[in-house]
């Protein structure tokens, strides 16, 4: 199934914050895990999961990958949902925070809400 061309414009703005996640993400995972390992080990893996996520789903909507994209973006939501969740009730478990900790607040909640738009994005294409 592909997406139509119409309504690109907002999907190049979705895959472009997704780059820039993926990238800034990937770095600040890689710095943590090699240079503070010990601080924080649990939440800088966390990171690097959740790096890699943002990393697949670039290359799946830029590439119109429709059922890799929709699973990587249902995986990252239910990601964000979880560690969201977890670093509520258990905020031992992050000694540091994570891109996804308490829902993505260190991000504007970008991390919560880039998910669900990107999902409902595809879903609109996909009906056209």
């Amino acid at each position: 199934m592909s997406i139509q061309q119409t309504g690109r414009g907002v999907g190049n703005l979705v895959i472009a914050v997704y780059g820039v996640f993926a990238l800034s993400a990937t770095v600040r995972a890689s710095y943590q895990l090699l240079r503070k390992y010990d601080e924080a080990p649990m939440a800088y893996w966390l990171s690097l999961v959740a790096a890699i996520i943002y990393v697949v789903a670039t290359y799946a909507l830029a590439k119109n990958k429709i059922k890799l994209a929709q699973n990587t973006l249902i995986f990252e939501l239910l990601g964000v949902l979880t560690v969201g969740a977890l670093s509520l009730l258990a905020p031992e478990f992050f000694a540091h925070p994570t891109v996804w900790s308490y829902f993505g607040i260190g991000y504007g909640f970008i991390p919560l809400l880039l998910p669900v738009f990107g999902l409902w994005w595809i879903s609109s294409r996909k009906s056209k």
